[in-house]
């Protein structure tokens, strides 16, 4: 039992370790990278456990900021693939394990 709690608490160090952005993949100009990179760190923060009331802010935000049809996922251990606008779209870890994929399509 006592290998259990060093588990859970080696995860949250880790988790703690790794709480910076990672661009994993990117196309967009480097001023919307940057804004879109600080929305996704800022609503993954403000929504720590509820990943659809994150990916919602976001969504709002860059339709907002950017023209309308962005699109955003959000979680651990998925796959997708995606048809984008160039120029378009997003890909980074988060917080150890959670990525964050933004795009816009038309």
């Amino acid at each position: 039992m006592a290998g259990t709690g060093e588990g859970k608490k080696e995860e949250a160090d880790y988790k703690r370790l790794h709480s910076f952005p990672l661009i994993r993949h990117t196309d967009m100009p480097e001023e919307m990278r940057v804004e879109t990179m600080e929305l996704c760190v800022t609503a993954c923060e403000k929504f720590a456990t509820n990943n659809e009331s994150a990916a919602k802010m976001i969504k709002e935000s860059m339709d907002k900021k950017f023209g309308s049809s962005w699109h955003v996922v959000i979680g651990e251990g998925f796959g997708l693939e995606v048809t984008h606008e160039v120029k378009n779209l997003l890909y980074m870890f988060f917080g150890g394990s959670l990525a964050v994929c933004v795009w816009k399509c038309s």
